[in-house]
This record gives structure tokens, sequence and C-alpha cells, in this order.
């Protein structure tokens, strides 16, 4: 059985950043309090767990003495002035793309403009980014959701940061009809993102199942899913090898394998090589 990795996969620049920020944080010394895991895989949050650093829910459970770190998915306004108040020191891991659509609602908002925002209403993303213009931004799923807007303002439409290209560019055409004014439309999906879905749909196609690694709650490999599932039926989200059933390899000869943006490479390292130590003999025949 072959297995084939997927050109783009894993960690991406915004991760990686956020990670080590943390363990610079580490190796000084720091007692470091994540607000939120600071990315979305279990299994590298554990990792992390025995270096020392402890996830918070709310800013009052930092204190002073300790270093509390702003996670990649970034925070409002708001909850940083709050963090900066509390902790002795504050490491804002902030993803640079989510950092940019901040600074894009907040400009917009100055300008007496409302924000379109496409994603998730209760990401913490989308969250952090609504804080930056809390009376002129409307966070919506998809275009199904434009009629539900008010009329709009000159309005601005950006995106989070992982969400397919798809939803994005039909919402921002819905929202073209749902208004007299211009509308300024910014492709905000992060690079990374795309470069992964393209990259995974095009393997799609080639392989007889897939297996995308990545946390259930991070959205973009729930997204890889999707896109994998449009070319191969048989496409399978996992957080370690112990998920994979090898009842679902019989008849297979080729696996594709990608991998979401906050998952390490030891982990995808480890589930590829578990792969590759499977044969279609050592597989159950398929129940009748």
């Amino acid at each position: 059985m072959q297995v084939l990795l997927a050109d783009e996969y894993g960690f991406c620049f915004g991760v990686e950043r956020a990670v080590e920020m943390v363990e610079d944080a580490i190796a000084a010394g720091d007692t470091v309090r994540s607000l939120g895991p600071l990315i979305h895989n279990e299994q590298e949050m554990d990792r992390l767990s025995t270096e020392g650093v402890a996830t918070i829910s709310e800013p009052v459970q930092i204190g002073r003495g300790e270093t509390a770190v702003i996670r990649a998915h970034g925070v409002t306004p708001d909850v940083q002035r709050e963090l900066e108040d509390k902790a002795s020191k504050v490491v804002d891991a902030t993803c640079p793309f989510v950092t940019r659509v901040q600074k894009l609602a907040a400009r917009a908002a100055a300008e007496d403009r409302h924000v379109v925002v496409v994603g998730s209403p209760d990401h913490p993303e989308m969250i952090g980014v609504k804080g930056y213009a809390p009376n002129h931004a409307f966070v919506i799923r998809d275009e199904t959701e434009v009629s539900g807007l008010p009329r709009l303002r000159r309005p601005l439409v950006v995106s989070q940061t992982t969400i397919k290209a798809k939803t994005f560019f039909d919402t921002a055409e819905a929202v073209r009809s749902h208004t007299d004014d211009e509308v300024q439309v910014v492709n905000t999906i992060c690079s990374a993102t795309r470069d992964r879905q393209d990259a995974a749909r095009a393997l799609a196609g080639m392989v007889d199942a897939f297996y995308i690694i990545g946390g259930r709650h991070s959205s973009n490999s729930v997204k890889l899913l999707a896109v994998c599932k449009e070319q191969c039926k048989k496409s399978f989200l996992i957080e370690t090898e112990d998920e994979i059933d090898a009842a679902d390899l019989v008849g297979v000869e080729r696996v594709g394998v990608t991998a979401g943006a906050s998952t390490p490479d030891w982990l995808i390292q480890k589930i590829v090589a578990h792969l590759r130590s499977l044969s279609p003999k050592e597989a159950p025949p398929l129940k009748p």
C-alpha cells in the first residue's frame, strides 16, 4: 500500500510562530498561561503542558509574576487590555493574517462603514475580530444568511482566515445585491489555508482513501475533510493513529495524507509510519 503526502500540510506560519513564541517564554523561565488553547490540537497542547504551559479560560485567572499568551486566533481589544493589566508580561501570538482582518475591521468601523465577516460566529478568531468593530460588524456563515442582514452601509467584506474560498466569494456576491452602496471585498483567507486545500484536492483525486490529521475543533482541518470528500468519498478526519480502522483499507492501493495547520510534524510522521506499517492483507474482511 502506497502512502502519499500532499504537497502542503501541517503547521502554518502563524501556528509555528505561536508555538515558538511560547517555547521562547518557557526557555526564559516564564510561568506561561495561554488564554484558551494556544492552537486547536490536543496532542500538541498535551506536549506543551508537560513543559509547564497551562491553559486558562478567563483573564481574571492570570496573576502577577505570570506571562499571559494571546493565542494565534487573537482576542478582542478589551480582553487584551485586561491581560495587560493583570499579567507581568503579555506575549501576543496572534497570527499576522488574523491581525490583518482585525485592522481592516477597525478601520472600516472608524469610517462608519459596515463590516461583513464570513465565518463561524462562535469561532474565537471571529469573536476577536468583531471586538474591533463591535457596533458595525456582522459575522455570517455563508450567502444564505445575507438576506437577514440590515441594509448595509458601504460594506467591507472580509473572511475568517480558514474558510473555503467558494463560500467567501459566493457570500461576497450576495452582499453586492444587498446594498446600493459600493462594496469593498478583501480576500483575507490565509494563503496557507488555500495552499493546503488546493494540494489536498489535487491528491484526493489520485488515491483510494484519504486521512486528514487534525483536531475536530480545528476549522481548517474540518474544511480539509470537506475538500477531500469532494474527490475521495473514503476520507477520514483523525487525531491519532488509533483511529485508523484497518477495515477501511481493504482493497486500497494508495492512501493520501494531509494535516491541518495546527498539526505538529512529529504527530504527522508518527501516523504516516503507522499507515506504512499496515498491509491490506492484515486488514479483516469486509462484513457482509
